[in-house]
């Protein structure tokens, strides 16, 4: 079964942080949008994390990183309305999207996204 990650999980992961094995028990079937895979690799930048080789070494474990395209943004755009009042940010409704698109299970750190109506199944890790 394919799972959705959000950038929190996949940081989780590579961050060893609480939740990490519920997304390492996924991440050899797991996919991300690339608008969450640029989140992570900004937050590693952040963290002063040498990125060169992380994509690679991922997609070696599994993950299989799915181009954000102009329907997807069609999409996207279109669930703000539901997750407004949760607060959610462009990243969030891409990965929520791509969870629709799938119909795949999307797994989160975000507590508050399993408070969504939405047609899938949403997974916190913590």
């Amino acid at each position: 079964m394919t799972v959705v990650l959000d950038a929190s999980a996949l940081l989780a992961y590579l961050q060893n942080e609480s939740g990490q094995e519920k997304v390492e028990a996924v991440l050899s079937t797991a996919v991300i949008s690339s608008v969450n895979w640029a989140e992570v690799v900004q937050k590693s930048v952040a963290a002063g994390v040498d990125t060169a080789g992380m994509q690679h070494d991922v997609i070696a474990l599994g993950l299989s990183i799915q181009p954000f395209t102009a329907d997807d943004a069609d999409y996207t755009g279109q669930l703000w309305p539901q997750t407004r009042p949760f607060g959610l940010s462009l990243g969030d409704r891409a990965c929520l999207g791509l969870g629709i698109k799938l119909q795949a299970q999307v797994l989160t750190a975000d507590r508050i996204w399993t408070e969504l109506k939405l047609p899938i199944t949403i997974q916190s890790l913590r």
